[in-house]
């Protein structure tokens, strides 16, 4: 048997400044952007060349879905993006003007910080240890 996480669903106030956070901030790559209505598009994001998981970017369509943008996990971490080169990346982000709220940190699995993504939602930036 094989299963596998295919997207996760990320609401957004709205596509393209997602897009754009996502794509000039982070470096990832639209892999679909598909318009379904006037108002409903399909957007894919994901690091380059990542192949097993992609963000669904969803633009919230009622008042309970605007109301948890920016905090779908309740405040804690939500998102987790590995790197192989930890101090690249964050050098990297930090000049683009990505808000780091924890600093870098040599935990026993790597080294790890966290930031916000346009919205507010907690990311760890982590390069594993080997």
């Amino acid at each position: 048997m094989y299963q596998r996480i295919a997207h996760i669903a990320l609401l957004v106030e709205d596509y393209d400044s997602a897009i754009e956070f996502y794509t000039k901030k982070l470096e990832f790559e639209v892999l679909e952007d598909t318009r379904l209505s006037d108002i409903k598009r399909w957007v894919l994001v994901a690091p380059k060349g990542a192949k097993e998981c992609s963000l669904l970017l969803a633009k919230a369509s009622n008042e309970n879905q605007a109301k948890v943008i920016g905090n779908q996990s309740g405040g804690r971490v939500f998102l987790f993006l590995y790197t192989d080169d930890f101090w690249r990346d964050y050098k990297k982000y930090k000049e683009r003007d990505v808000s780091f709220v924890r600093d870098p940190q040599e935990l026993e699995y790597g080294t790890v910080a966290v930031f916000q993504d346009l919205y507010g939602n907690l990311w760890d930036l982590i390069e594993p240890k080997k």
